[in-house]
């Protein structure tokens, strides 16, 4: 179910691509909100993306926080919203591993960019589809709905597994 449900998920983000980052610590020093592209979805559920570098040095910011992603693009009927935890990568070996790029491009995104991994737990999923236009599909898709106790607008999938 896990694994469906992170497919799922890694087609969705790849069709956005874009997200608001908030850092949601209570850290006094802490990244800034920022709009980012999603670069990959790994197999374990980890988004990876770019940040602006910030002006402080990188050691004086927390490792590991808290943090909040919302996905979304304009004309797309759907968007996600998802919690996590964000860990700031500072290792040039993992980044080899996230794109393959030329040095000067790695060198650059080192030097001007914070790489920043996050760790999805949780996710919602929204659809803002059209409705139906005839008072038919109207009534089967209510029927529907009550039927089954859906909700086809929210969707919230857990990345943890339970015990």
């Amino acid at each position: 179910m896990i694994q469906n449900n992170l497919l799922f998920l890694q087609e969705k983000i790849q069709e956005l691509r874009s997200a608001l980052f908030f850092n949601t610590s209570n850290a006094v020093l802490k990244l800034p909100t920022s709009v980012v592209q999603a670069m990959k979805v790994d197999e374990a559920g980890q988004v990876w993306f770019f940040v602006n570098r910030p002006e402080q040095y990188l050691h004086e910011f927390d490792r590991e926080f808290p943090a909040r992603l919302n996905f979304f693009r304009k004309g797309k009927p759907f968007y996600l919203h998802m919690t996590g935890k964000a860990f700031i990568v500072t290792d040039p070996e993992e980044l080899n591993d996230v794109i393959n790029v030329t040095e000067e491009v790695r060198q650059k995104a080192m030097n001007h960019f914070v790489l920043i991994k996050f760790k999805m737990m949780h996710a919602e999923y929204y659809d803002r589809s059209e409705p139906a236009n005839t008072v038919m599909q109207k009534v089967k898709t209510s029927f529907g709905k009550w039927l089954l106790g859906e909700k086809p607008a929210y969707r919230p999938y857990s990345l943890q597994p339970s015990f």
